[in-house]
C-alpha cells in the first residue's frame, strides 16, 4: 500500500504544479521511486508517458480557462508555451478545433481526465518466474526506432518482425543463434518520457561477418527477472510484461535497473496457445 499511496502522491503533485516546469526527479522522489523506474512504471502501468500526461491534463485545463473568458495569450503562457502559435498547434492536435473556436457555444472538446492508482488483486493468472545474473554480452542483428506515444510500440514492435520475417533477417538470425535463440532487445528506454525507444532484433554476438545493415550492441552486467510467457505472440508477451509492472513490481522490493529489456523467444510454434518464451527485465533492490 505504501508503493499505491507514493505513486497518487505523484499524481497529486503533478495536478499541484500542473503549471510549473515539469521536475521529473522530484516526482520520482515523492513515488519513492527512481526517476528511471517511475517512468517506466507510469508508462506501463497508463499507457502514456508522464511528460504526455502532464501535456494533455494541461490542455484540459487550458480549454476551461479559455471558455471562461480569459485571453488566449495569457493561457497560452500560464502552461508553458513560449508562443501563441505553439499553445494552438498543440490545442489543435488535442480538441481537433483552433482555441478561438472553442469559445463557440455547442463546441465539442476533449477532456483528459486526473488520473488514479487504484489496487487490483486478481490472482487468476501464474506468473513464473526465476532471479538470475547475467555478465555483460554484446547481441547482433537488426534495430529500428519505436514510438513509445499512445501504445504504439505495442503494434510497432510486431510489425517491425514481420518486416525482418519477410526480408529474410529473422532466417539469417535464427539460423546462427545460440542457446538463447532470437531476442528482442528494448534498448534507450531512458527516452520513453521524450516518446520514443530502440528495438533490437538480434542473437548473442557471432564471430561471421556481419551483412549491411545489421549492428552490434552491448547488454551490460545485470540481476534479471525472468519471466515465462505462454501463449500465442503477439499477445501473450504483451500481456505477461504488462502484468509484470501492474502486478509483481508493486508486490515485490524490486525497482527497474536502467538497462535493456529482453525477449527471448524459444523454439516452437509462435502462434501456439501451449508457446512458450521469457521475458528478461533487469532489477535491483
Amino acid at each position: 500500500m505504501d508503493w499505491l499511496n507514493a505513486m497518487n502522491d505523484a499524481v497529486e503533485y503533478l495536478e499541484a504544479n500542473i503549471t510549473e516546469k515539469l521536475d521529473i526527479e522530484k516526482v520520482a522522489k515523492i513515488a519513492l521511486s527512481s526517476t528511471f523506474h517511475f517512468q517506466r512504471m507510469y508508462y506501463m502501468l497508463t499507457g502514456v508517458t508522464v511528460a504526455e500526461y502532464v501535456r494533455r491534463r494541461r490542455l484540459t485545463l487550458a480549454a476551461q480557462d479559455i471558455l471562461s473568458g480569459e485571453k488566449i495569450i495569457d493561457v497560452a503562457y500560464r502552461y508553458g508555451y513560449e508562443t501563441p502559435e505553439a499553445f494552438t498547434k498543440a490545442f489543435k492536435k488535442m480538441h481537433g478545433i483552433s482555441p478561438s473556436v472553442s469559445r463557440k457555444p455547442g463546441t465539442n472538446l476533449m477532456a483528459y481526465p486526473k488520473l488514479s492508482f487504484h489496487i487490483s488483486i486478481k490472482g487468476d493468472k501464474n506468473m513464473n518466474y526465476k532471479i538470475i545474473e547475467k555478465g555483460s554480452f554484446s547481441v547482433v542483428g537488426k534495430q529500428t526506432r519505436i514510438s513509445a506515444v499512445d501504445g504504439e510500440n505495442f503494434k510497432q514492435v510486431p510489425k517491425f518482425w514481420d518486416d525482418c520475417m519477410n526480408d529474410g533477417s529473422y532466417e539469417w538470425l535464427r539460423s546462427k543463434a545460440s542457446k538463447l535463440g532470437v531476442m528482442g532487445v528494448s534498448m534507450d528506454l531512458q527516452n520513453f518520457n521524450n516518446g520514443f525507444f530502440t528495438y533490437l532484433m538480434g542473437i548473442e554476438k557471432i564471430k561471421d561477418t556481419l551483412p549491411k545493415g545489421y549492428t552490434s550492441v552491448t547488454i551490460p552486467a545485470a540481476t534479471w527477472a525472468v519471466f515465462e510467457s505462454a501463449g500465442p505472440l503477439p499477445g501473450a508477451i504483451g500481456d505477461i510484461t504488462r502484468r509484470i509492472f501492474a502486478e509483481w513490481f508493486p508486490a515485490t522490493g524490486y525497482q527497474h535497473d536502467c538497462a535493456p529489456e529482453l525477449e527471448v523467444f524459444l523454439e516452437g510454434d509462435i502462434y501456439s496457445s501451449d508457446y512458450k518464451c521469457e521475458v528478461w527485465i533487469p532489477v535491483k533492490k
